[in-house]
């Protein structure tokens, strides 16, 4: 079956079955167990075999009567599935550093912490009792995480910028810190003492991990901050300014040109209503989960 490029980052468990995921330039053989995250809006194509020649998806699920769609004679392969959905901030803060296709394979040494999420995603899918979707959308978050979590444990150094320093143990306390107090007046020294490190211990490590400076890192995530605020509210922008860390507007509308190169109004503007605005560049990755259970027999 071919599916056109994912709206977010899709993911799939393999429950029963076996088969290969062709998405990109990877050819990935799954099996039972196996979990996998597209994290690009790349065409992929679930077959029995990379030479099984394959047909559009779509189609053959809008003819399914009973949620399941059909292609081929082959042995049933059940999925269970669904997306998240990132603005494009997000999506630039937490998912360009990771490769397009991450792959956990059941057998690899960490992955049995995800095997209890997806038997219990299923059952809520499959369940009619009170706040089920809810239940099954909270704990497909807690299997994003843990794919991650993998990920960065199995790869160490492979990526950079915020998701590497939140796994760094030197770099994290003082990250944790900058985002929970935006607008305190930070040094490098006082990020230092909550690292228990040196001034330049801190600032090598935050450089080489992050991939910019501390202070430079603080003013791109008062920016985060800010954008967020100047399209979601109407609050002035002196408030703004002060909320997220500067002592007059004049200086929060220097650092805001100088960053997103247009002044903070002229943002606003652009961004039109703060009603209409949608989550596009919400800090931190918030993203919602549209999931389904997707059984796809037949070699699929």
């Amino acid at each position: 079956m071919a599916f056109g490029p994912p709206d977010g980052v899709k993911f799939n468990v393999v429950r029963r079955g076996s088969g290969v995921l062709v998405g990109g330039d990877e050819v990935i053989r799954l099996e039972a167990g196996d979990c996998y995250l597209l994290t690009r809006p790349i065409p992929y194509v679930l077959a029995d075999d990379p030479g099984t020649p394959a047909v559009a998806a779509g189609p053959l699920f809008a003819r399914a009567t009973d949620g399941t769609a059909r292609a081929g004679d082959g042995t049933d392969v059940v999925l269970v599935g669904g997306r998240f959905s990132f603005g494009e901030r997000a999506r630039t803060v937490l998912l360009d550093a990771l490769p397009p296709v991450i792959h956990v394979p059941a057998r690899t040494a960490g992955a049995d912490a995800l095997r209890w999420t997806p038997d219990q995603v299923d059952a809520e899918l499959r369940s009619t009792s009170l706040g089920s979707t809810l239940v099954a959308e909270h704990l497909a978050v807690v299997m994003f995480v843990r794919v991650l979590r993998w990920y960065l444990a199995a790869h160490p150094g492979a990526v950079s910028g915020r998701l590497a320093g939140l796994t760094d143990p030197v770099v994290a306390p003082a990250l944790r810190a900058l985002h929970a107090r935006p607008a305190a007046p930070w040094t490098v020294a006082a990020l230092a003492a909550t690292a228990a490190v040196s001034r330049s211990t801190l600032a090598a490590r935050f450089s080489g991990v992050v991939g910019r400076s501390p202070l430079d890192y603080l003013t791109g995530w008062r920016m985060e901050l800010a954008c967020r605020r100047l399209r979601r509210s109407t609050d002035p922008v002196a408030t703004i300014a002060r909320e997220v860390g500067y002592g007059s507007e004049s200086a929060f509308s220097t650092a805001f040109k100088r960053v997103l190169g247009v002044a903070p109004r002229e943002y606003r503007r652009s961004a039109g209503s703060p009603a209409a605005a949608t989550d596009g560049g919400a800090p931190g990755g918030e993203g919602r989960l549209r999931g389904a259970r997707i059984p796809a027999p037949g070699g699929a």
